[in-house]
């Protein structure tokens, strides 16, 4: 021993051995400096990101779920790892930015990290992403990118903790070199987020769990150390050895060490040579396994995991069984491993958390595949439940929707909103659209009628419920105020008239039309088929035949029952009967049959169906009026507003149909008249029907392919495709939906259910499927828009809301006063003019007396 010393002590002595002090000295020095600056850095940058605001974008991102076919449900364990790689795109995209350098990141750290999140909370599962401010469009771009069919929004930051919650918070590292890599996606045959996301979805509505793993790009010198450990693998033959001796400060030590052991050379002549050492078969693995972590981008991240339930030990076991999830990525022997969970300085965890803070002295490296192992978006067909899919993808406008016309909504995909609009010349092939109840129909009715109402069209309206008419009427420009009919039947005090049997003299046709008219009516009410039969229409045709033959001795439904009942009435009719084929039917026929034919026995039968509605106190003021209060040829070519207010609920479903019915068949018989108008001079009257599979009989299909060529434009709406088919007949079941699936120009579908799924997704495929049918957001609608006569490829489009137009108070009132004392009547007067044409053959016609808008508008 004292030998050794006095060997030290003589080479320090030497001029070699002074230079070798000298050198330590500097190296003691620098040493020293170094650590001094380091540390006055590490409290600095502390101070610094603990009295800063990261200011960041965070985003809610929600992928469709696609429920796979039964034939497709066994997928491949290719097939999943191919869907969790393009999320490691995304990390590929942020590990290729550039690291932030320069003195003052140095000094106060960096800010250019991204932070992803899965959030259990008031249960339900949320993936987040939040990005700074100048990166955020980056960060979106890159998503929509990759996950074309995700939708990014924008949202305020969650609060994922309870009021009186216990919170729990921890973070976690890998334990060992950061070249050393943890088991991947690659070689796992599960999702490596199941088990996280399954603890997760077992929470109860008070309780959350949050994992945050903060990213940035990794400076790109950690692909020179990797190659350096490499290097020294295979010049040591060993993966500990390697690792141990590419470390900087192993290094520095190790020059310390040969500049004494220099010292010591002649006690180490003698020393025997090392084996010579191989590396082992799972060394090699290990080895290749480092090669190629070094192929991929690297990231420097952050992992916390936070808990909050009713007590503090309920959140630790929690955090507990969350942090266990992570030892699946655990690559034991050489590889590398996550550390226990670490929850010190519990305040400034959460701290963190709620500001995204990176933290330098927690961070490790993953490269782009470890890091998608940990997290990723979940996959489209995972079946935990609570988390939050897009219920129904979102796809953009195409580049030629008009920028002119009606407004129909809004297009907004990935952040970018377009007006849609729809042109006048395709309006004329009319507008079919299909939602459940409380989808957004009425409101995507109502801004049409609106927008029509302020451009001057000509328009009616029919609402089968009331909420629609009195959201327009609310709406409707003062000037327009004389221009509006209200036909209410609700209003029993000035009742409008609406005879059924009424034509034009004019158009003879039209008799044909009113009549088949009406008996597709009491089909569609009665159904005939089953309820009448041949005898039924054979004598309802006669009866309507000899009525409408001398309109001056009544012509409405009143007259059915007693020119069947009346045999003086009846020869009262005959005797004006021009008619010869009626006539005889009366005489030779009707009035001579016998049994089950007799006149006697067919009556009852016809008045039956007729009772119910001319008995009716509300109806019999309507239907019984000879002379009809407005006439809708005359509201089609001057573009009148007439608005048909049949709420079931006060008119009753019967009468509510009969009406509305009436009407159509009455619209379309007017707009056939315009054949003796040219073609330039026709304007366009625009019919809204809610429901209007309760108001349309076979003729609507006429109207379909017909009424265009007339300037009539259709706008249909109901809830689902089994409203248009008759069930109950044999024949020409899907009559109505033939016609309308086959003459409808622009289609718009909310909300809807499986079978018409199924059957619209051939229109709506391949941007929409059949599950994204069935979820579509309320307020929200797919359409298929008519654009230059030629179908567009299917979008998605938002509702207008709230509605368009100035809404003022007390004009809907004012309306329907100057409606009611313009065209309705005095009940009493109507009732006396009833009675008299029931009394005496030549009924006397009572008038209404006019009113102008200056007397109600004031």
């Amino acid at each position: 021993m004292n030998s050794d010393w006095q060997n030290i002590v003589e080479f320090l002595r030497s001029d070699s051995g002074a230079g070798i002090l000298a050198l330590l000295l500097l190296f003691g020095t620098v040493a020293a400096l170094t650590i001094i600056i380091y540390g006055f850095r590490f409290f600095v940058r502390r101070f610094a990101m603990d009295n800063s605001y990261f200011d960041h974008q965070v985003f809610l991102i929600r992928l469709p779920k696609e429920k796979p076919k039964d034939e497709n449900k066994d997928r491949s364990l290719q097939q999943m790892r191919e869907e969790i790689a393009v999320g490691e795109t995304i990390f590929s995209s942020i590990g290729g930015l550039k690291a932030q350098r320069g003195w003052i990141p140095w000094l106060l750290g960096r800010n250019d990290h991204f932070s992803f999140e899965i959030v259990a909370s008031k249960g339900k599962i949320a993936f987040y992403a939040a990005a700074p401010r100048h990166l955020a469009r980056y960060l979106e771009q890159q998503i929509t990118a990759h996950y074309p069919e995700a939708v990014i929004e924008e949202v305020e930051d969650y609060n994922a903790f309870g009021m009186n919650g216990k919170i729990v918070a921890a973070n976690i590292r890998t334990r060992k070199s950061f070249a050393l890599p943890l088991r991947t996606y690659q070689k796992m045959e599960v999702d490596p987020l199941n088990s996280l996301i399954n603890i997760m979805s077992k929470l109860e509505s008070d309780e959350s769990i949050v994992a945050q793993y903060i990213v940035r790009s990794a400076h790109g010198s950690w692909h020179r150390r990797v190659r350096r450990i490499v290097t020294r693998i295979q010049q040591k033959n060993s993966v500990r050895d390697g690792i141990r001796t590419a470390n900087l400060w192993w290094r520095a030590l190790s020059v310390v060490g040969q500049i004494f052991g220099s010292v010591f050379e002649s006690a180490k002549k003698d020393k025997t040579p090392d084996t010579v050492k191989r590396l082992s078969a799972v060394e090699e693995e290990i080895l290749k396994s480092i090669e190629e972590k070094n192929l991929r981008a690297g990231l420097d991240v952050n992992i916390r995991l936070i808990v909050t339930s009713a007590n503090v030990q309920r959140s630790a076991a929690y955090l507990e069984n969350a942090v266990s999830v992570f030892s699946e990525f655990n690559n034991y022997s050489y590889g590398n491993s996550f550390s226990r969970a670490n929850k010190a300085n519990q305040e400034r965890q959460i701290n963190d958390f709620i500001h995204r803070r990176f933290r330098d002295d927690l961070s490790f490296l993953l490269n782009t595949e470890e890091l998608t192992s940990v997290f990723h978006l979940p996959l489209k067909h995972v079946e935990t439940p609570n988390i939050m899919w897009l219920t129904a993808k979102n796809a953009p406008a195409p580049a030629d929707v008009p920028n002119e016309g009606l407004m129909l909504g809004k297009n907004v995909y990935r952040g970018v909103e377009k007006d849609i609009r729809i042109k006048r010349s395709d309006r004329r092939r009319h507008t079919y659209i299909i939602g459940k109840s409380g989808v957004g129909k009425s409101v995507l009715l109502a801004n049409m009628a609106i927008q029509d109402i302020q451009n001057g069209e000509g328009v009616c309206v029919l609402d089968p419920h009331g909420d629609l008419i009195e959201d327009i009427l609310q709406r409707i420009p003062p000037e327009r105020a004389e221009d509006v009919v209200i036909f209410s039947p609700a209003d029993m005090e000035r009742p409008l008239a609406l005879n059924l049997l009424e034509f034009d003299p004019r158009y003879p046709e039209q008799k044909s039309f009113v009549i088949n008219e009406m008996i597709g009516i009491f089909d569609k009410l009665y159904d005939l088929k089953q309820t009448g039969g041949p005898m039924f229409e054979q004598y309802m045709r006669n009866a309507l035949l000899l009525i409408m033959e001398d309109p001056e001795s009544g012509s409405t439904l009143m007259e059915i029952p007693k020119v069947l009942s009346d045999e003086n009435f009846r020869k009262l009719k005959l005797s004006r009967c021009k008619n010869r084929t009626v006539v005889d039917f009366w005489k030779k026929e009707a009035e001579k049959a016998g049994g089950d034919a007799a006149l006697a026995n067919i009556v009852p039968y016809i008045t039956s169906k007729l009772t119910a509605f001319i008995s009716n106190d509300m109806m019999r003021p309507i239907i019984g009026q000879q002379k009809s209060s407005f006439n809708f040829r005359d509201l089609m070519d001057r573009q009148k507003i007439l608005l048909i207010d049949l709420p079931k609920g006060v008119v009753g479903e019967m009468n509510a149909y009969l009406l509305g019915m009436i009407v159509v068949g009455k619209i379309l018989m007017a707009a056939l008249s315009r054949t003796d108008m040219p073609a330039e001079q026709r304007k366009d009257f625009y019919l809204y029907i809610d429901e209007f599979q309760n108001f349309t009989t076979n003729s609507i299909c006429q109207i379909l392919s017909e009424a265009r060529k007339y300037a009539l434009n259709l706008i249909i709406a109901h809830q689902y495709i089994g409203q248009l088919v008759k069930s109950n007949q044999a024949s020409n079941t899907s009559e109505i939906k033939n016609a309308v699936f086959g003459n409808v120009g622009t289609m718009i579908t909310f909300k809807i259910g499986t079978d018409d799924a199924e059957f619209l997704v051939k229109e709506f495929s391949p941007v929409f499927n059949v599950y994204d049918l069935l979820n579509i957001d309320k307020g929200t609608a797919y359409i298929k828009l008519l654009v230059d006569n030629s179908p567009t490829r299917p979008f998605s489009m938002k509702t207008i809301w709230p509605l368009v137009g100035i809404r003022q108070e007390g004009i809907s009132h004012k309306i329907r006063a100057l409606s009611r004392l313009k065209y309705g009547q005095d009940r009493s007067i109507v009732e006396a003019e009833i009675i008299r044409r029931t009394e005496t053959p030549t009924p006397v016609l009572a008038k209404a007396t006019p009113f102008t808008a200056d007397k109600v508008m004031g």
